[in-house]
């Protein structure tokens, strides 16, 4: 006796409509994506189409920040995949209810609304708030290095730029008198009025290469006269940039940094960001091109309370981020702060503190080790191992976000937030589904 199958017509046609709310279960994430853009502030992208009589109708705004979102949930940021996704997913397909905008218009509505995009990642952080998810009890602040959208072989130091400078320059101007010497030949062969041809290949290409060393020569030379002006005690003769100072071709804001784990370089950026410790949601994320983190706390925490309204109770960071300065002066905002003046591996026990109150005579540095080797001190700087590394591990590993698409700082800072708003909708998602606050909240708009 035979096997029985289910019934399988691929050819089968079907003779009632069908609806595109039933392809998916009632509580997948594209849904959730859907009634969360659905009660976004978008007025800050459609605003642009008011005035936009050309041409045929654009793709709708809200379908477009849906599609996107969804992708960064999942990680797919890549403009040619997400349109390969709109044609077989059918998640991509609900969202999008089965339009289908190529590659070239995801990644030109992308580019033209960028910082709009970027502005979501506030209204969903509100929406977090609302939700009860973030508490600002404790925060932990942490950097991760990015590749940026250039090699780190398109990056050249200012002494060689200038060994460069010097040579290209020689063989310009022997190019150009060979040009010279060829044109009276042809002059005198084929006469004075014969058209000229264009430069010759290894002249366009040496010119064009000089001017990129001369623009970028003279940028790193402004920086180095900027900082001068920060330190007025400093000599004229100091102005000039130091010879290993270095500068990339490709995306002139990144700069070369040791990779996560310091064994090798790579052109990148140090992107930050600030984790509430409820449920590891984002409160603050930026950008900088600065390889260490030194100097990122106080901007970071005064970030925070510009999204939130408010500062943290406790803010925790590592060694890299320490300065006197800024423990003193986050302490003053009330913050109590757990940031360690020297590097702690991950597997090394801090001894037990010595018995007693720690002196108030001491230094902020003596104070700080005394404070992170009481019980307290290792409970809430053992925080940063549990919010932000494994935040990044989620955006990195996970998600695949290992390199930015988009260049500049600017740029790059506006597609961080993008990331980091693919990661709280998430966050939100999971404490949607496990009945840790009602959809309702959903239905309030949030502000701008």
């Amino acid at each position: 006796m035979s096997k029985t199958f289910r019934s399988y017509e691929p050819d089968q046609i079907f003779l009632m409509p069908i609806s595109m709310q039933e392809w998916l279960p009632d509580d997948h994430l594209a849904y959730f994506i859907s009634d969360v853009v659905d009660h976004l502030n978008l007025s800050a992208i459609t605003e642009r189409y008011a005035c936009e009589e050309r041409g045929y109708p654009p793709y709708h705004p809200a379908m477009m920040v849906k599609v996107l979102l969804y992708a960064y949930c999942i990680g797919v940021a890549s403009s040619r995949k997400i349109e390969k996704h709109l044609c077989e997913d059918i998640a991509f397909r609900v969202l999008a209810a089965n339009n289908t905008p190529d590659f070239r218009t995801i990644s030109d509505f992308r580019k033209d609304h960028l910082k709009a995009l970027a502005g979501l990642f506030l209204q969903e952080l509100k929406l977090c708030r609302k939700a009860g998810l973030v508490k600002l009890g404790h925060v932990a602040l942490d950097g991760t290095k990015i590749k940026a959208n250039a090699s780190k072989h398109k990056a050249m130091s200012y002494k060689r730029m200038k060994e460069e400078e010097a040579r290209l320059e020689t063989e310009v101007a022997e190019l150009l008198k060979m040009a010279e010497t060829v044109d009276e030949e042809e002059d005198q062969r084929y006469g004075k009025d014969k058209m000229g041809d264009e430069l010759p290949k290894e002249l366009a290409f040496r010119e064009s290469r000089l001017k990129k060393i001369k623009e970028a020569k003279a940028a790193l030379e402004a920086e180095a006269r900027l900082a001068a002006e920060k330190e007025p005690a400093k000599g004229e003769e100091e102005v000039m940039p130091p010879d290993k100072a270095q500068r990339n071709f490709t995306d002139p804001d990144s700069h070369i940094m040791p990779a996560p784990g310091g064994k090798h370089f790579i052109q990148a950026y140090n992107a930050q960001a600030a984790v509430d410790s409820a449920n590891q949601v984002i409160v603050a994320a930026e950008v900088t091109n600065k390889p260490t983190d030194r100097g990122q706390s106080e901007p970071m925490m005064e970030i925070v309370k510009i999204n939130t309204g408010q500062l943290p109770r406790q803010m925790s960071a590592d060694a890299g981020y320490f300065s006197s300065n800024a423990v003193k002066n986050l302490t003053a905002l009330g913050i109590d702060v757990y940031m360690p003046p020297d590097k702690i591996g991950h597997r090394f026990t801090l001894p037990p503190a010595p018995r007693g109150r720690i002196p108030k005579c001491l230094p902020i540095v003596d104070r700080m080790r005394r404070k992170l080797r009481t019980k307290k001190g290792k409970e809430r700087y053992g925080l940063r191992k549990e919010l932000p590394e494994p935040v990044f591990g989620q955006i990195k590993q996970i998600r695949g976000f290992d390199q930015f698409l988009l260049r500049g700082s600017d740029k790059v800072s506006s597609e961080w937030k993008v990331i980091c708003t693919g990661h709280n909708m998430l966050k939100l998602f999971k404490a949607y589904r496990q009945g840790l606050f009602d959809r309702n909240i959903l239905a309030v708009t949030v502000p701008v």
